[in-house]
């Protein structure tokens, strides 16, 4: 024998009213009888279907948000107004399990009832910090929210008093732009949504920027109407405005050194770089904001590059060192690479970098461009990213009575290298052979070093080598396998050449001043190691 349904289940299905339950996705999981009867849809084919589907789509926001009147589809396909109060049910950690409520016609709800919604929604539009309008063609704003009088001085009376109140303070500026769009809403055949910003003229002759978020609603046999939600953004327009002025006046200084410009908002990762800055690099177009700056940067820099160049930047954003400065192969939009330095400096807010701007140098045009036999960097580039190095090491390493340590990240070793027999060899096979003997030099070298490290041809036979972050011992170990590596013989067309070379190295540790002292103390041990055949020679 079946169970019979519990007291409160009976009442349920005896009430007049159409009483719903969902879950907390808003499916249904229960309706009474009387639902049928209000909406004419059955009980069996609503159950377990949305109850958003059957709200009128524009008040689907309002109604999940708490607001208990809006626009219900009924079984003959009418929107008709209903209250529809739903009570949330949680659990332990307050998470909204279930939802019920009583639903009613709206035909059949009280004055009392609609002035207490009418109170709740002027008390949610005053949470808005914008001004909540509707307007219909011919007629003006037939509603806003109290905050007009707050942000522009004008009372709602003032505003509604005059069809054309709005469109008579628009900026004369704005005005014909704005109408177009205006005229274009009110004249469109089915209902969208839009955008517009433009500055409206306060009571007290203030300009005010607003950005106005629209919509145009078309519904048959009525004129159009629009609704919409005016934000004051006159900070950030004018915030906008004195970037677009301290850019011109950048653009302005760098002009003469061709540089490109980045701004770089830490907190947002937004990347603002100039047309020049893509011109450097081989992308189209002008002025752009990259939404993920980091993540625009990392495709432009070659693989082997991007940690040497993280790590710089992380140093300064860390506050470790003054100024920001590195030299990165960058991929051209053309297919190739090219040398560039991209330079900067933090701005830092209670310890924290927020952002950071400068400049982006194409290195070829400033004379650092490749060797064009061995695709190397040349002289000027080395010089470049040594005197960087300097600088890092003395600001950075530096200990409490000023005299740099012998350990930590700033450590770097400079290599001088020059063939033996290089002369022979072109006397001998002639310099095409020569030629292609700097070339698989050139490979080697590259093959020997570090992503972080570079090699760059200095002249003829002769090459320069920087290794970053290393001790004295670990750059010794390093420039024996490098003349190892040299002395194996090379393979040219139908010819057998050897060709070592004679190495002289320098530390940091040696604690010189200038690029110049390093230069010279490094020719100075190749020298040695040549005269000795040593192979390898420390500059001490």
């Amino acid at each position: 024998m079946p169970t019979p349904p519990a007291p409160s289940a009976k009442l349920l299905q005896l009430l007049p009213e159409a009483v719903v339950q969902t879950d907390a996705l808003w499916e249904i999981t229960y309706l009474n009888p009387a639902w049928h009867k209000l909406t004419g849809h059955s009980v069996a084919a609503a159950l377990g279907r949305s109850l958003l589907e059957f709200v009128h789509p524009d008040d689907i926001g309002t109604m999940r948000s708490g607001m208990p009147v809006f626009r219900l589809r009924f079984a003959d396909a009418d929107y008709r107004w209903v209250r529809l109060q739903l009570h949330p049910e949680t659990d332990a950690a307050d998470r909204v399990i279930s939802r019920q409520g009583v639903l009613i016609e709206i035909t059949e709800v009280t004055e009392q009832v609609l002035v207490e919604v009418r109170q709740r929604f002027l008390r949610l539009l005053e949470t808005i910090d914008g001004v909540v309008w509707e307007a219909e063609i011919g007629v003006g704003n037939t509603f806003l929210s109290p905050q007009v009088e707050r942000l522009f001085g004008y009372s709602v009376e003032e505003w509604r008093a005059d069809p054309g109140f709005w469109r008579a303070h628009v900026h004369p500026d704005d005005l014909e732009q704005a109408l177009l769009i205006d005229d274009a809403a009110y004249n469109a055949t089915h209902s969208y949504a839009y955008e517009m910003s433009y500055r409206l003229i306060a009571k007290s002759g203030k300009v005010v920027w607003v950005r106005d978020l629209c919509r145009a609603v078309v519904e048959p046999g009525r004129p159009n109407r629009m609704i919409g939600l005016m934000i004051d953004v006159t900070q950030q327009k004018n915030t906008e405005l004195e970037l677009v002025r301290s850019e011109n006046r950048y653009s302005l200084a760098t002009r003469g050194s061709n540089d490109g410009i980045w701004y770089w908002d830490l907190r947002t990762d937004a990347l603002h770089v100039s047309g020049r800055f893509h011109q450097i690099v081989g992308l189209a177009g002008g002025d752009h904001v990259y939404d993920g700056g980091w993540r625009f940067l990392e495709q432009l820099i070659d693989p082997e590059d991007r940690a040497r160049v993280q790590a710089a930047c992380r140093r300064h954003l860390a506050g470790h060192s003054p100024n920001f400065s590195v030299d990165f192969r960058a991929f051209h939009g053309a297919g190739r690479l090219v040398w560039v330095n991209w330079r900067g400096l933090a701005e830092f807010e209670d310890g924290v970098a927020v952002r950071m701007a400068g400049s982006l140098s194409d290195l070829a045009e400033r004379g650092s461009s490749y060797d064009a036999l061995t695709s190397l960097p040349g002289r000027p580039l080395f010089r470049d990213r040594l005197a960087h190095l300097i600088a890092l090491h003395q600001n950075e390493a530096a200990n409490g009575d000023g005299v740099p340590a012998r350990d930590g990240a700033a450590m770097f070793a400079v290599l001088l290298l020059d063939l033996n027999e290089f002369k022979a060899v072109n006397d001998s096979y002639g310099h095409h052979v020569g030629d292609q003997l700097l070339q698989q030099v050139a490979r080697r070298l590259e093959s020997c070093v570090r992503a972080a490290d570079l090699v760059a041809r200095m002249s003829g036979d002769e090459f320069n080598v920087l290794l970053e972050s290393i001790d004295p011992t670990e750059a010794s170990q390093r420039a024996q396998q490098i003349a190892a590596a040299l002395a194996a013989p090379y393979v040219i067309g139908e010819h057998t050449v050897r060709s070592g070379a004679s190495i002289g190295l320098v530390s940091s540790a040696s604690r010189l001043a200038t690029v110049d002292d390093y230069l010279r103390a490094a020719d100075t041990a190749m020298y040695r190691a040549k005269s000795r055949s040593l192979g390898v020679c420390v500059f001490q």
